[in-house]
């Protein structure tokens, strides 16, 4: 179990690396905590830095991720030998869970984090590819018709473990239970959208597809 430990360890500390606080700091120390909504996320990126901003934050949030599971899993740790009592399927999916919890509690800034949405979109799509179209349409669907960019990433988020749990059970009972607790965190890290939601005082992007705010 010592490979395992560590190997979250690592992909936590990876995820720990916010994008948004990373461009801050080259674009000569914005601190996106401190502007618009607080988080330091894509969404909050956009809304107050533009979109060439968003753009690199986003790149870092979802990169992080897949370089998590792609590298992490296979690394060989000096004076670590491979646990054959865990499963390379186990490790890989505990690998890019530990990534999106260091994103919404990184360690490297004071455990301030994003709300996980798009290193979760990353790492669902790398793992299963078939997900990225289905998910992206769920996504654009619910922000199209509502405007709420929160409520669009929970919905799809839980629709994609709905979507396995349909489609690849019970062949991949690891992904679903992956892709189960990536929803149940995603709607955890949201909580206060739902609830700005229903108190009419969630921000929209109704500017973008014609909707009253």
């Amino acid at each position: 179990m010592l490979e395992l430990g560590l190997k979250i360890t690592l992909a936590y500390a990876l995820g720990s690396v916010m994008g948004g606080l990373v461009v801050g700091y080259v674009r000569g120390g914005v601190d996106l905590r401190r502007a618009g909504s607080g988080n330091p996320g894509g969404t909050n990126a956009l809304r107050t830095q533009g979109a060439a901003f968003a753009f690199w934050v986003l790149l870092i949030d979802v990169g992080k991720g897949i370089l998590a599971v792609a590298l992490i899993p296979r690394l060989m740790l000096p004076g670590v030998g491979a646990d054959a009592e865990v499963e390379g399927e186990l490790l890989t999916y505990a690998v890019g869970f530990a990534a999106i919890v260091g994103h919404v509690f990184p360690l490297w800034f004071d455990f301030r984090g994003g709300k996980g949405g798009a290193t979760a979109a990353g790492l669902l799509c790398y793992l299963a590819p078939a997900l990225a179209i289905p998910v992206l349409a769920a996504w654009l669907g619910v922000v199209f018709f509502t405007g709420f960019v929160g409520i669009a990433t929970v919905s799809a988020a839980l629709f994609a473990a709905v979507y396995v749990g349909v489609a690849e059970l019970p062949e991949q009972q690891g992904l679903f239970v992956f892709a189960s607790l990536v929803g149940l965190l995603i709607l955890y890290t949201h909580r206060g959208n739902l609830r700005r939601m229903m108190d009419g005082t969630e921000s929209r992007f109704g500017r973008f597809f014609g909707l009253k705010r």
